[in-house]
């Protein structure tokens, strides 16, 4: 069960009221907390997780405080309040796991119970507007490590996660055979995609590259990334990308249990 350990701070608003007298507003002092803030859903982001609720219903809700764990049914601690069903912690950091809890309370003090729902980030670095090339007319920078952010050369086995193929004028993304890739379809921008895919990874070990598609990417050592094209030219990509630092993290989760398990087995080859 979720459990707050720091006590929220107390917010007296004035709220207008200067003629009564004080067993008038004994008689109307409201001591009946709101419900918790249902719908909580988070938003992973680079050094940062965004937040989002619904609003209460209930008329006197005057804020809502934003809590976080390490676990789900661990001890929650305050890091905000908020006028608004939003809010963003920017002091969450890369590769670290959190939950996050929310509570509404009203002009009275009270506070509700946490919101019951399941809401965890990993944040994780990202870049914008990366460019590789052609291989066979730029092998030197036709590929790219998600672990030196930058491109390298399309045969660096040490470091290349994918690269960029021109083929009889069609544009592909090309991963080596220890590397999964998968396209995901049309999105509007990175962050459409929350989680890889349970199945359907690339056999032929590439993808047709498409202007405003994101693939994602399962790294020969258990790392999931994914890129959005933004535009293709005769030579050249441009592309946003996200990689996610924690080994096999379920944000950006493993596939079934059988290419699991050949995945980890080629990954301990490859170590030793």
């Amino acid at each position: 069960m979720k459990k707050i350990t720091i006590i929220p701070i107390l917010l007296f608003l004035t709220l207008g009221i200067t003629s009564c007298n004080e067993n008038y507003m004994n008689d109307y002092y409201d001591n009946i907390p709101p419900n918790p803030p249902t719908g909580v859903e988070v938003l992973n982001g680079d050094n940062r997780v965004d937040l989002y609720w619904n609003n209460n219903r209930e008329r006197d809700v005057a804020g809502y405080n934003v809590y976080f764990s390490t676990a789900y049914n661990g001890k929650y601690k305050l890091i905000g309040t908020t006028l608004n069903n939003f809010y963003i912690d920017d002091g969450a950091a890369n590769g670290v796991l959190n939950y996050y809890a929310v509570t509404a309370y009203d002009y009275n003090n009270n506070e509700s119970e946490l919101s019951p729902d399941v809401a965890y980030a990993t944040p994780r670095p990202e870049g914008f507007n990366q460019s590789i090339f052609d291989y066979h007319e730029f092998p030197n920078n036709s590929g790219y490590s998600f672990t030196t952010y930058s491109a390298v050369a399309f045969d660096n086995l040490d470091y290349t996660d994918f690269f960029f193929d021109i083929d009889n004028g069609t544009p592909y993304l090309d991963v080596h055979k220890d590397t999964d890739i998968q396209d995901m379809g049309v999105t509007s921008d990175i962050y459409d995609i929350a989680f890889a895919p349970e199945s359907g990874w690339s056999l032929s070990k590439d993808a047709v590259a498409i202007a405003g598609h994101t693939y994602v990417i399962w790294t020969w050592d258990n790392h999931f990334a994914k890129i959005r094209v933004k535009t293709i030219t005769r030579d050249r990509i441009v592309f946003d990308w996200a990689f996610q630092l924690v080994e096999g993290n379920p944000q950006l989760k493993v596939s079934g249990e059988k290419h699991k398990r050949e995945k980890l087995e080629r990954i301990e080859r490859k170590r030793q």
